[in-house]
């Protein structure tokens, strides 16, 4: 049996640490310890949708889900998409914030920072992580997802931070990841990619 505390964690960390432990282990009896009602709802219909049979009960304010299969649970497959010339496809994520949404600026962070952490789901689809206006604030020293950053810049994800802007802020010695580029660079990253995703 597979047990994980997820408590303290924040979305979307609990049900990617449930999701690593169904990769890696697939084990026939999962239990994951969670603080709050969003993460108990995300990792029950995560290993719902790997053949689990899942069920929950409270501990006080927290809440523990297992998960119980017969056999190994069917992952999901991964879904390749795959252009008319036989490539992967290459999604173009740009990200001209340093917060997602509009109304609350904290939750905007919270979200924003979330999303980086969650990217690397998308896999190998993902192929230009380019950052304008406010967003290079997020490949400076000091970033809460620096970290994040360096880790897709490390499995290939080609990181492009607009130079104008880090000159606009003064932050150009501060950057520490990615290849300082101008608006031609980002304009025929575009013109190449099969999507852009605009944050």
């Amino acid at each position: 049996m597979k047990q994980i505390d997820a408590r303290k964690l924040s979305c979307p960390a609990p049900v990617l640490a449930a999701k690593e432990a169904v990769e890696n282990e697939r084990p026939g009896m999962i239990q994951v310890l969670v603080d709050n009602d969003a993460a108990k709802q995300n990792v029950c219909r995560f290993l719902e949708s790997q053949s689990y049979q899942v069920e929950f009960q409270a501990e006080g304010t927290d809440f523990l889900v297992t998960g119980t299969t017969d056999g190994k649970p069917a992952l999901e497959r991964e879904v390749v998409r795959v252009s008319e010339d036989g490539e992967t496809e290459k999604i173009m994520v740009m990200i001209a914030t340093d917060r997602m949404g509009y109304g609350d600026d904290e939750l905007g962070l919270k979200l924003l920072i979330s999303f980086i952490k969650t990217l690397k789901e998308m896999g190998p689809e993902l192929w230009r992580l380019v950052f304008v206006n406010n967003g290079v604030k997020l490949t400076i020293t000091g970033s809460e997802v620096l970290d994040d950053i360096k880790e897709l810049a490390d499995s290939g994800v080609h990181i492009l931070v607009c130079g104008t802007c880090l000159m606009h802020f003064n932050i150009l010695e501060e950057k520490q990841v990615g290849e300082t580029t101008n608006m031609l660079d980002i304009v025929t990253a575009m013109q190449l990619a099969n999507k852009v995703i605009n944050i």
